[in-house]
């Protein structure tokens, strides 16, 4: 029996505090050894004119505790405030979010009784990083990141997830077909980690297609490892196929710090009317345990909780009459888990979790090996009120000058030379120069010169992307 574990906390916004106080009062009833700071964080801190929504006192408590349990918060509407759950991750490391979703047929409604997925999803890049820029009076732009480095922690963190808890499969889910170089590159890692784990089948599925089937036939999935947007979206999917979003938990991990939530919002017009279920952040407090080697106590609450859904008693938001025996508020259905700790449920699958903490999957990055880089061309994006193409490439060859005017493209197609008359172009144009000797290697000096010819022209260059190969391979679309 070893001591307390320090852990901080915020009760957060709207049904924050409601349902924070339910989940502790159950960890503590099955006697979690906790050492409880809280922490003031979201809608007040926001609007006592901190823009992250999080004070420097806070984000000290959590970088010693390294343990962060919190409920929702609400974000002020209007611009400049950011995503405290972004924040949080980005700032501490948190690279894998781990959400099982699980189905609790026949007492929660669901069309899937025998689904069970965790989906893992990489929690610090994509367009997460939330680098946008308007750029005309037409055109936005979001940058969307994707790192070896990355993807190789998140899908080597799946894999060890699998084998730690005895699963079979690991699924990755990418666009590559589309986005070959930023999707492409995660696929690539995932085959190569995925061939150091022969015990564990592997498989790739296009998203669109792969969202299909998990919709479907959500049994055909196991372990589920994506990008940050395709893993946030589905991840709310498939917990609300498996019965409801309200009943999932999430577990944000890093290498020095986690963070534990409910994947629901902080839900405003339901707070302070004794309705909202905790079972989600309850889940969350579970795999917490779990995390910091508690998972005696968490095998007793997650068996309680199951046992309280098995036994009927539920909140209004998945109570069905017929069905359900009670419906109860959120401190009733607390002590209802609390008078069942000790028990466990007869038809839904009892848990049962190590005593010690599971080993973290370390952030180890495959040696890779030196590339040549070679700089090959560079794209010029121009503000231009929309024109006619050709005319575009007539004025842009003589500003040319030592380099060579290649192809012009408008959202992505190419409009000279050779285009369409029927392709519908925008105020936002891609101008690629080369080199007039074919692949060879032009200067930084040249593109300095190039933009000055094209300034001096009269057009408004608003952005360049230099063009790399890297050992004979193009790095760029």
């Amino acid at each position: 029996m070893s001591g307390n574990t320090p852990i901080t906390v915020a009760y957060g916004d709207g049904i924050g505090p409601e349902i924070m106080t339910a989940g502790l009062d159950i960890l503590k009833a099955a006697g979690a050894r906790l050492d409880i700071h809280v922490i003031e964080v979201g809608e007040k801190v926001y609007l006592a004119g901190n823009p992250a929504g999080v004070s420097a006192d806070a984000w000290d408590s959590i970088r010693r505790t390294k343990v962060f349990y919190k409920a929702p918060i609400t974000t002020p509407q209007g611009g400049g405030y950011k995503s405290l759950n972004v924040t949080t991750r980005t700032t501490f490391g948190l690279y894998a979010n781990v959400r099982p979703c699980v189905a609790y047929a026949p007492f929660v409604r669901t069309k899937h009784p025998g689904m069970d997925v965790v989906i893992v999803r990489e929690n610090e890049e994509d367009v997460y990083g939330g680098i946008e820029y308007r750029q005309t009076q037409d055109m936005t732009e979001c940058l969307k990141l994707i790192s070896r480095p990355g993807s190789e922690k998140i899908v080597r963190f799946a894999f060890e997830y699998a084998r730690r808890n005895s699963r079979k499969k690991v699924t990755c889910f990418t666009k590559d077909n589309i986005m070959k170089i930023t999707d492409g590159t995660f696929h690539r890692i995932f085959d190569q980690v995925s061939a150091q784990y022969p015990d564990i089948q592997n498989e790739h599925w296009i998203v669109d297609i792969g969202s299909a089937k998990l919709a479907d036939t959500p049994e055909a999935f196991d372990v589920i490892v994506m990008p940050n947007l395709y893993g946030d979206i589905l991840s709310d999917v498939a917990a609300q196929i498996a019965g409801s979003v309200g009943l999932a938990g999430s577990a944000n991990i890093g290498d020095t710090a986690a963070m534990f939530e409910a994947i629901h919002g902080s839900a405003p017009r339901r707070a302070g009317q004794n309705v909202a279920n905790p079972s989600g952040l309850l889940l969350g407090g579970v795999l917490m345990l779990v995390h910091i080697g508690q998972g005696e106590i968490a095998t007793k609450v997650h068996n309680a909780w199951l046992k309280t859904i098995e036994d009927g008693i539920h909140t209004y938001d998945i109570f069905q009459a017929g069905l359900s025996k009670e419906k109860v508020g959120t401190h009733e259905f607390a002590q209802a888990v609390i008078a069942r700790i000790g028990q466990a449920p007869s038809t839904l699958k009892r848990v049962e979790y190590p005593a010690a903490a599971p080993h973290e999957a370390a952030s180890v990055v495959s040696t890779r090996k030196a590339e040549k880089k070679n700089l090959v061309g560079v794209d010029v994006f121009l503000d231009l009120p929309r024109g006619v193409p050709d005319e575009l490439g007539q004025r842009l060859q003589p500003a040319a000058g030592d380099l060579k005017l290649a192809a012009i493209f408008n959202r992505g197609t190419k409009v000279w030379p050779g285009g369409a008359a029927e392709t519908f172009c925008t105020d936002h144009w891609r101008c690629r120069f080369v080199s007039k000797t074919a692949g060879a290697v032009i200067a930084h000096g040249q593109i300095l010169g190039l933009l000055g010819r094209v300034a001096d022209a009269g057009f408004d260059f608003i952005k360049t992307e230099n063009l790399y190969d890297f050992d004979g391979k193009a790095g760029y679309s």
